[in-house]
């Protein structure tokens, strides 16, 4: 991904110069398109004083680092008429929620590629969204990669579909769609599991090199470091960490699989300066049983429902007074990721 952003950079910038070696539809793909390069941060949740009477009277301070966000991204997407462009510049903290929508404002091909690396109360995450989208009043073709660091959940997916207009502002979308990603429907922990419903947690730590002197209760890090003194400690701060980093190595170590599913979706659309209504929604009822050994299907024994929406309401009841509803939701292999927000204005004249 990095390698294809940096060949985008490239190729925009050698387009920028006056020379004859780009063509005219080259240009025309990216005409009215933003390439943005930014980086915000801040002062995150303050230090925490902790104290302790072990050993007499200890005092340490759990410091947080600074909260930061880097974004690199290009984008060309039309903006809807109630998306009001106030600031002079993108900074990669837009909240664009119409992105997620099945078609844009225009007809043809938009697409966003963006990347953000994020610290948030110190923990460190890694966001992408790149689509590619092209729209016709007869069919929509997509292509998307998305992972969210925070909700968990990274896939790369295509749709082609039929596209039936009702009117100008109503249509809905029929076809099929494929899904690149881990395989969701394995749990890792499941071997370990014993016949009460608990977990065999010493066991599993040992085998990840973790060493147990029980007679003078320490307890050993792989790397031969004291990590706990008592079975609390060792059962309350160790062993999530162990059950953690163990369920990641054993996910990371697996082969992505494909799903196809069937899709259907719908979008609306309705704008004037007063009122404005923009919604969403795909429904992925039914989808393709491959057999494998890690399929969803048989982690959740049959069928299963995948789908995503949005709506963004707008509506001023006058010229002082304002209210705003915005929401998406979208939930995939029974894991949920949403935002939302809701507001009233007033201006005082």
């Amino acid at each position: 991904m990095k390698k294809l952003i940096i060949i985008m950079c490239i190729a925009l910038v050698a387009c920028a110069a006056p020379k004859k070696c780009c063509s005219q539809d080259f240009k025309k793909i990216f005409k009215f398109s933003t390439f943005y390069a930014a980086a915000n941060g801040g002062t995150s949740i303050s230090d925490v004083e902790t104290f302790s009477v072990t050993n007499g009277l200890e005092t340490a301070t759990i410091q947080t680092p600074y909260d930061y966000n880097l974004a690199l991204g290009i984008r060309k997407i039309a903006r809807f008429g109630y998306e009001n462009r106030a600031q002079t510049f993108y900074d990669g903290t837009e909240n664009s929620w119409s992105d997620g929508a099945n078609v844009g404002k225009v007809k043809g091909l938009e697409f966003l590629f963006e990347i953000d690396y994020t610290r948030q109360q110190g923990n460190e995450y890694l966001d992408q969204h790149h689509f590619i989208r092209f729209v016709d009043d007869k069919y929509i073709l997509k292509g998307e990669y998305l992972e969210d660091g925070f909700a968990d959940i990274k896939y790369f997916e295509t749709s082609e579909r039929y596209r039936y207009k009702v009117n100008d502002k109503l249509s809905f979308n029929a076809g099929l769609a494929q899904r690149l990603s881990e395989p969701y429907g394995y749990d890792p922990l499941a071997e370990w599991m014993l016949s009460n419903g608990n977990i065999h947690y010493t066991y599993l730590a040992l085998q990840e090199g973790y060493n147990v002197d029980v007679a003078a209760s320490e307890y050993f890090s792989p790397s031969g470091e004291l990590v706990a003194t008592s079975k609390e400690v060792w059962e309350e701060v160790v062993i999530p960490t162990v059950l953690a980093d163990y369920t990641e190595r054993k996910r990371n170590e697996l082969d992505q699989i494909i799903q196809h599913s069937i899709v259907v979706g719908l979008d609306y659309y309705y704008y004037t300066k007063q009122y404005w209504a923009h919604a969403w929604a795909n429904v992925m009822p039914w989808h393709y049983d491959g057999g494998g050994e890690f399929s969803y299907h048989k982690f959740n024994g049959g069928q299963w429902l995948d789908y995503s929406g949005g709506a963004i309401l707008g509506y001023k009841l006058n010229k002082s007074l304002g209210m705003f509803v915005e929401g998406k939701y979208n939930k995939y292999w029974n894991r949920e990721w949403y935002d939302f927000k809701f507001g009233v204005n007033y201006v005082i004249f």
